[in-house]
């Protein structure tokens, strides 16, 4: 077990705990650069859908896991991007400038949206935001002048610098080299005075409001900095996918990102990279699992929706920590063992006075 010594402030804002951890990360990151030379091209098309998944999934993350606020409709955001980045470029834009464009574009719609939900919470907020993803799928549709309607909207091959960075090789380090940088900016942010107000926000509105936080402003602005995050991840997708249509950005894109935060780990950035692996790879296993089964099973229409609802719902009762919870749990098992107590990690509910009121 591994005790860390507190002897400056400036600890408890350090990206790396200990030096184990810059080791380890420095260790992954030499793996994710050299794995692409050791695997067939297919699996690096999936790797870059992963991280895809991950940088969409950070938006929703500090949104449902760090400010406490559901939302059903970040598919739409991502479409936005998405169609955005599109546009810009179908009209001659470079890639860069485009993808900064449509981020912030897509920003600005997020705190558009957060505005009228600010008085919303749980199911109430989910449902104005599903709302909200079936309003921009149908303008999606009907704006045929912009978007193509349901015939579509191809996508300009990427260019970086004049170099050409369609091949699967080249668009998994841009989207590996992207992801980084979100991650970067999601862990500054979360050790700024606006992430620490994000969770106070999460813990307990009626205290984090006596300490002085503007409700209104930090929710408004967790929707913005969430809904440009997965517009950038909308951009990426663009590329990934190569064609545009409405039926792309559907209410099952929503519940896999939703997934995406409760089965890797809500409150936690590791958990993102764990359940983009697990949206990322699970419908190839159920692809797979489909030539095993009864004909009357594999069949079924609806059969990939299903099993992901399935899937969310278990966590949801068994492991509402998530897969990182999960680990942390097995850690710890192993760090005290054979010490370790089973009632260490059992649930129970508990309150704040101020929870009391209400």
């Amino acid at each position: 077990m591994r005790f860390i010594r507190i002897t400056s402030y400036k600890q408890d804002i350090q990206l790396f705990k200990h030096q184990g951890q810059i080791f380890w990360y420095g260790l992954l990151l030499v793996t994710v650069f050299v794995l692409p030379f050791c695997i067939d091209s297919f699996y690096i098309g999936e790797l870059s859908l992963v991280f895809i998944y991950a940088i969409a999934g950070i938006g929703l993350m500090l949104l449902v896991g760090f400010t406490g606020l559901v939302s059903l409709g970040h598919a739409a955001f991502l479409a936005i991007g998405a169609y955005t980045h599109a546009y810009l470029m179908t009209h001659g834009w470079p890639l860069l400038p485009s993808m900064i464009s449509a981020t912030l574009f897509t920003s600005l719609i997020g705190g558009m949206v957060g505005i009228p939900a600010l008085r919303m919470t749980g199911i109430y907020l989910a449902v104005a935001t599903l709302a909200f993803a079936i309003i921009i799928e149908q303008v999606l549709t009907h704006w045929v002048s912009v978007t193509g309607g349901f015939r579509g909207m191809p996508v300009p091959l990427p260019k970086l610098f004049g170099i050409d960075i369609h091949d699967a090789l080249s668009f998994y380090f841009f989207c590996l080299a992207i992801l980084i940088i979100c991650m970067l900016l999601a862990l500054n942010l979360l050790r700024s005075p606006t992430g620490r107000a994000m969770r106070a926000i999460r813990d307990s509105e009626i205290s984090a409001q006596s300490m002085g936080i503007h409700l209104a402003y930090t929710k408004t602005l967790a929707f913005a900095i969430s809904a440009a995050f997965t517009g950038l991840a909308g951009c990426l997708l663009a590329h990934k996918i190569g064609y545009l249509a409405p039926d792309g950005f559907t209410l099952l894109i929503s519940i896999q990102l939703l997934i995406l935060v409760v089965v890797g780990g809500l409150g936690s950035l590791h958990g993102v990279i764990y359940g983009a692996f697990f949206i990322g790879f699970l419908p190839q296993a159920i692809a797979l699992m489909r030539d095993y089964l009864p004909t009357k099973i594999s069949q079924i229409p609806g059969l990939e929706p299903g099993i992901f609802g399935l899937i969310l719902v278990l966590f949801l009762i068994y492991e509402p920590l998530g897969i990182y919870g999960r680990w942390l749990k097995i850690r710890h098992y192993f760090e005290e063992f054979p010490l370790y107590r089973k009632a260490t990690h059992q649930r129970q509910k508990s309150y704040l006075r101020t929870e009391r009121l209400r």
